[in-house]
C-alpha cells in the first residue's frame, strides 16, 4: 500500500481480522471483526467499550473473504463503479483483490485489476482494485475521500455484557423479579414507612399473578396461596328446553 493512502485504509487492508483477540483470549466471541479507524487496528467486541468514541467499522465474511457494508464505506470514500453483493439484505463490498486468471474474455465488463467478470456498469470487484486503479491513473486518492467524523456500529451488532469495565458493573437490569423471601425496597416519607416492590410488570407463569407497584404489606402469604390454588368451580349444565 502506497504512501498516498490514509492510515485507516492501510489498516483496513493490512490488519488481520477474525483472529482471536490477545487481550481477551479467555473470553467467548473474541474474534477481531471490527476495525478502529482512529487507532488503525483490529479489535474484538470486548474492546468496543475502550474505543466507544472512535470511528468503528464492522468487518464481515462472505465466501471466505472479508467484506464491509456499502452503507458504511460510502461515508468514507467514493464507492462508485465497485460491484456490490447482497448478504442478509445488506449490500457489501470486498476489501481485497480476488485475482482470477482468464485466458479468453467474452462480452461484458471485467475488473480492471483482477480480470474478474462483472455486471455492468461496474469495473472494480473490490475496494483494493479501485484504490489501485485510482492511484495508477490519477496518482491522488484525496478527491475520492470523504470527511467522516463519526462512524458507529450497526444497532444489531452483538456487544458482550461481561466486558469487565467498572462502568458496566453498576448498571441496573431492565426488569427484576421480586421473590417473596427477599425484603422489598423501603422508602420513608416523614413518619410513614412504606414498602414498595418493583414498579415493572412481573408475570408469574403458573399463577398468572401480576405485581405492579403494589404495597408489599398488602400482599400476604395467604393471598399468594389463594392465588396459586385458585380453581374453577363445578360446571353447571344449561337447562334443557
Amino acid at each position: 500500500m502506497g504512501p498516498q493512502k490514509p492510515a485507516w485504509l492501510e489498516a483496513l487492508y493490512a490488519q488481520r481480522f477474525f483472529a482471536p483477540c490477545s487481550i481477551h483470549d479467555a473470553a467467548k466471541k473474541n474474534e477481531k471483526n471490527i476495525c478502529c479507524l482512529d487507532c488503525c487496528t483490529s479489535i474484538c467486541p470486548h474492546c468496543v467499550f475502550s474505543h466507544r468514541c472512535h470511528r468503528l467499522l464492522q468487518i464481515r465474511r462472505y465466501v471466505y473473504h472479508e467484506v464491509v457494508r456499502l452503507e458504511d464505506l460510502e461515508k468514507l470514500l467514493d464507492c462508485s463503479n465497485i460491484q456490490a453483493y447482497t448478504i442478509n439484505a445488506a449490500k457489501v463490498l470486498f476489501i481485497k483483490k480476488r485475482p482470477q486468471n482468464r485466458q479468453f474474455k467474452g462480452s461484458g465488463n471485467y475488473c480492471t485489476s483482477c480480470d474478474r467478470s462483472l455486471q455492468e456498469p461496474f469495473i472494480h470487484c473490490s475496494l483494493g482494485c479501485k484504490v489501485d486503479f485510482v492511484l495508477k491513473h490519477y496518482g491522488d486518492l484525496s478527491p475520492f475521500l470523504k470527511i467522516c467524523n463519526t462512524l458507529q456500529l450497526s444497532p444489531d451488532f452483538f456487544i458482550p455484557q461481561d466486558m469487565g469495565d467498572e462502568e458496566t458493573t453498576n448498571e441496573t437490569p431492565r426488569s427484576t423479579v421480586v421473590d417473596s423471601s427477599d425484603e422489598p425496597l423501603s422508602s420513608s416519607s416523614g413518619s410513614e414507612n412504606m414498602s414498595f416492590v418493583s414498579t415493572e410488570f412481573v408475570r408469574k407463569k403458573r399463577s398468572g399473578l401480576y405485581i405492579c407497584g403494589r404495597l408489599a404489606n398488602k400482599i400476604t402469604d395467604e393471598d399468594m396461596a389463594t392465588s396459586m390454588s385458585r380453581r374453577k368451580g363445578v360446571p353447571h349444565r344449561s337447562p334443557l328446553c
